[in-house]
């Protein structure tokens, strides 16, 4: 983007799961540590997917193992292709430059695994993957891909007496599974031969029965504590294409169900999951253990998710919000989706940056949103290209320069740089500046320009205010003044010092594009608390003006970060944006206009 010197690299982090990954390396408990990241394909990525995303990711790099994303795809209805595509763009772009660190691959030459019933080999489920050569782009895993497998092991277990095929409705199946404090209800069903179950369950596969007409249950215990021991589902019937498997299944494996056997299926030895499926751990480790598999087993760690303040992350909200049109579309820049963020301009680094900062624990508490801001500002501060434009536009007439002259300036590409580069602007008779920059009757400590006051423009020269050209119904429409040639950089009053100094484009020279100055989407730091979070939409979360710019915007790309000298960060939209119509995105201000 620019030769500025990008910030320092963080410490490495630490905390309890890379703890337990680190001894377990110590101890050489695994021949190499393989992590997932496992999203369910029916919803954009967000900014807590990213905190997981840099977890899982970030703890195969610093261990020289390998982590797989694997599209956890068993509910047909909610799921969509959009979806997969969305995640593999933003889960490469957000790890794109750690792609040669630790990436998972579906490896060669996997032996088949041999099911054991009642301690007996029994049959063997084929080879885990199919080769696939390695590249420079992550591509998913499926857990659809494993479905063969997942049946087989469903098999097993029914041939164990440990899952049984149940007849009732889904009202009657939650009424029979009782509430935490008061146990359930064994199945009328659940008693059924083994060759019966096998039975019904083949023929579930063969579509015979409608959807919610059967499941396929565990055996465990209806009067367990946690009730997602008493007897949970393992499959159910959904006469429903697929978006990976088309129309070869009818019924599809359970989350639970299909989660655990695809991590021992790929070979991952730490699944690392958000404390809401601590729950579920205790049923996680029943399946792969009455399976009788090989070791080792996979083992589930959870730790808490990341709660930013003044965001909606629950797909369902962020679905209403989209569906109701009250944004633009999952990608809209005011979002917390992954693919909005890097359309409002915020670098991979700099996210990757805040969701590594916040740590790991295994308490849910919420983080301010000035944290996400601040990592943000600071990374976008080194990399970003200074750029002079004016969004509230004024015209100031320097009176004593000649029509049709143009003076060029210097002005600094970026200071933040080990060897700052300058550009040439012109610099003209007419120029415009920020309506908020003149004040006719100015406030106390005004520092800008004022009738009789001066500011340097800057890169250019000072300028006093001589006089103000208003419109028929008072308006100023015009700022009249004398330029001071001399107060240039290298003239002899180059030294003369005013208090204030603000930005300007040359009127004969500037650009006009469309600039959306974006803000926070809500104004409340838990905008779901009150009930309905749509009262909580900031009405000034975007605001679109049209900008004057300097020319050289005119040749930004997409991949530059721009610094619009005292406004803001800025960047090139990546959707609206065409040769001959320009849109720039504010991707945040300079400063925390939020914090009084």
């Amino acid at each position: 983007m620019t030769d500025a010197t990008p910030a320092a690299p963080s410490p490495a982090p630490s905390d309890f799961i890379r703890d337990i990954v680190a001894q377990h390396v110590a101890e050489k408990r695994y021949p190499q540590i393989v992590t997932r990241f496992p999203p369910e394909p029916n919803g954009y990525l967000h900014i807590g997917h990213a905190k997981s995303i840099c977890l899982n990711f970030g703890i195969a790099r610093e261990n020289g193992g390998q982590c797989n994303l694997r599209m956890d795809d068993t509910n047909p209805t909610k799921e969509d292709v959009e979806y997969v595509e969305s995640i593999m763009q933003d889960v490469n772009w957000l790890i794109g430059d750690w792609a040669d660190h630790c990436l998972g691959f579906k490896a060669h030459g996997q032996t088949p695994v041999t099911v054991s019933v009642n301690g007996q080999p029994d049959f063997q489920i084929p080879a885990h993957f199919p080769a696939r050569e390695k590249s420079v782009a992550l591509e998913p895993f499926f857990a659809s891909d494993y479905f063969d497998q997942i049946f087989e092991y469903a098999v097993a277990l029914i041939k164990k007496g440990k899952a049984y095929v149940c007849d009732l409705s889904p009202e009657d199946t939650d009424k029979y599974r009782g509430a935490p404090d008061k146990p359930g209800t064994d199945s009328p069903y659940r008693n059924r031969s083994i060759e019966e179950n096998l039975d019904l369950f083949m023929r579930m596969k063969a579509g015979e029965f409608p959807n919610g007409a059967r499941t396929l249950r565990a055996k465990i215990d209806m009067s367990l504590p946690n009730v997602w021991l008493r007897d949970p589902l393992l499959y159910r019937i959904r006469h429903t294409a697929h978006h990976h498997t088309g129309d070869k299944w009818c019924i599809y494996p359970m989350y639970d169900f299909a989660h655990c056997l695809s991590d021992y299926i790929e070979g991952i030895t730490h699944s690392i999951c958000t404390l809401e499926f601590e729950v579920h751990r205790p049923l996680y480790d029943w399946i792969l253990e009455n399976l009788g598999l090989p070791r080792p087993l996979p083992h589930q760690y959870e730790f808490a998710k990341l709660i930013p303040s003044h965001m909606i992350v629950s797909k369902r909200k962020l679905i209403h919000l989209v569906n109701e049109k009250l944004v633009s579309g999952w990608d809209d820049p005011r979002l917390p989706t992954i693919s909005g963020i890097r359309r409002r301009g915020v670098p991979a680094c700099a996210l990757r940056r805040f969701a590594i900062g916040v740590g790991v624990t295994k308490f849910d508490s919420m983080t301010d949103i000035a944290v996400y801001e601040h990592a943000v500002r600071d990374e976008l501060n080194s990399i970003a290209l200074r750029r002079l434009a004016v969004v509230d536009p004024i015209k100031v007439v320097l009176t004593n320069i000649p029509a049709g002259e143009t003076i060029e300036v210097d002005a600094v590409d970026n200071p933040q740089s080990e060897t700052p580069t300058t550009r040439k602007v012109p610099f003209t008779r007419e120029v415009f500046i920020e309506r908020e920059d003149f004040a006719e009757v100015p406030p106390p400590k005004y520092f800008r320009l004022k009738p009789g006051g001066e500011v340097r423009l800057k890169y250019a020269c000072i300028i006093k205010c001589d006089e103000v050209v208003k419109d028929a119904a008072g308006n100023v429409v015009e700022i009249r003044c004398t330029a001071d040639l001399d107060s240039r950089a290298g003239g002899p009053n180059s030294g003369k010092k005013v208090k204030g100094t603000i930005h300007w484009v040359s009127a004969a020279h500037a650009i006009d594009a469309e600039v959306r100055l974006y803000d926070r989407l809500f104004t409340a730091a838990e905008p779901d608390a009150g009930g309905d979070f749509t009262k909580n939409v900031n009405p000034k979360s975007l605001v679109t003006v049209t900008g004057k710019l300097e020319p050289s915007l005119a040749f930004a790309t997409q991949e530059q970060r721009f610094q619009f000298e005292r406004l803001g960060y800025f960047t090139l939209d990546s959707k609206d944006s065409a040769p001959g119509k320009l849109v720039f995105n504010r991707t945040i201000t300079l400063k925390d206009t939020w914090a009084k």
